[in-house]
């Protein structure tokens, strides 16, 4: 299969690293686009679809032919509500005292767009993920890190926070953000190029 210019429309720096590891070529052009534009009352996997389509739409705009967008969105689902990046660190200590001892679901669109034609497949992915029961004392600690502030749910799986879950079925990499398996599968099925 060709290789073509791939463009991740993300700045987030977990999906680079995952897409570096693959031995993959690409660059990075964020999205400036109005994610707000999305109801957030939607189903979570219509949810981030939508947002990864918005993303990879917006920024495959400014490309030509031979080249394709990623984008991707997460977000934690827990007690049937979609939970985003904490807003403080007294949201990020609300965020975790809930998932403390319970299963949550972290849910993952991805979309791929043909800037020559702006043509745009996209999918998800869900993995649930069961945390132990955390003390005061490991909430504190991990939100004075600094760590929960730029992630969906308030953690970040890859780091310290690795130490949270106890249990996880599914895709692992979708917990960090880019759920590789399923995006190349998509790339393959629909536009016949791979990572």
């Amino acid at each position: 299969m060709s290789k073509p210019r791939l463009i991740l429309a993300s700045k987030s720096p977990r999906r680079c690293e995952l897409l570096r590891n693959t031995d993959t070529e690409f660059e990075v052009c964020v999205s400036g686009a109005d994610e707000d534009k999305i109801p957030k009352d939607l189903p979570p996997q219509l949810y981030v679809q939508e947002l990864a389509v918005l993303k990879g739409t917006s920024v495959a705009d400014g490309y030509s032919k031979n080249c394709y967008v990623i984008a991707a969105d997460t977000v934690v689902v827990y007690d049937g509500e979609i939970i985003g990046k904490p807003k403080d660190a007294e949201d990020a200590k609300r965020i975790l005292t809930s998932l403390s001892g319970d299963t949550h679901f972290v849910y993952t669109g991805f979309s791929v767009t043909d800037a020559a034609n702006m043509h745009t497949a996209s999918g998800y992915e869900v993995t649930e993920v069961h945390f132990k029961d955390l003390s005061e004392n490991e909430i504190d600690e991990y939100i004075a890190s600094g760590a929960p502030f730029d992630k969906a749910g308030a953690y970040g799986i890859q780091g310290r926070a690795g130490l949270f879950a106890d249990g996880i079925k599914g895709d692992f990499f979708n917990v960090v953000g880019l759920p590789l398996c399923a995006l190349n599968k998509l790339m393959i099925k629909e536009f016949n190029i791979s990572l």
